[in-house]
């Protein structure tokens, strides 16, 4: 690790299938503190092309996830800082590209479940209440499968799972 006084040379890129393991490796710390949900490797290759990574001496250091819930709307998921390197600004690096390829994608807001509010406040995003989709929008949201989707509608069946989380949601 490089002295904490100097910045830390990383590079935030696009996840690889090669990345699979290394994003698992850096969740399991986090999923054994029960701070966030562990993955099935298959589910990490599945959408592994919603990944980027943050890289330093070809050790992943960080790595975050844009999801696609809706014309207009994605989710920033398993965003996750190596414990050495956090306070680097990895997961403001991260954030900032998924944010990028946000708009480039089209979408215009993001939302995000967190215990990290101070975080993500000072990126812009804001607790969110109830009502943010139109009622014809949150309808098809429903037939969604997905469990981010649950969460962003604040579902009760996923309620058990993200107690003390905080719904943020951020305008591009």
């Amino acid at each position: 690790m490089p002295d904490s006084a100097l910045r830390p040379d990383y590079v935030v890129r696009s996840a690889r299938t090669s990345d699979v393991r290394g994003i698992l490796a850096l969740l399991d710390p986090w999923v054994q503190r029960r701070i966030l949900l562990g993955k099935d490797v298959v589910t990490v290759y599945e959408s592994v092309q919603e990944f980027v990574v943050a890289e330093s001496g070809g050790e992943l250091v960080g790595c975050g996830a844009l999801h696609v819930m809706w014309e207009d709307l994605g989710e920033i998921r398993t965003l996750i800082v190596a414990e050495d390197w956090l306070h680097h600004g990895v997961g403001g690096a991260v954030v900032a590209q998924l944010e990028a390829n946000a708009r480039t994608l089209g979408l215009s807001r993001l939302f995000c479940l967190t215990f990290e509010v101070d975080f993500f406040s000072r990126r812009g995003f804001a607790p969110i209440g109830e009502q943010v989709v139109a009622p014809d929008v949150y309808s098809q949201l429903l037939r969604s499968p997905d469990e981010g989707v649950a969460e962003f509608l604040d579902l009760a069946h996923v309620k058990p799972n993200t107690l003390g989380n905080t719904r943020m949601l951020k305008q591009l």
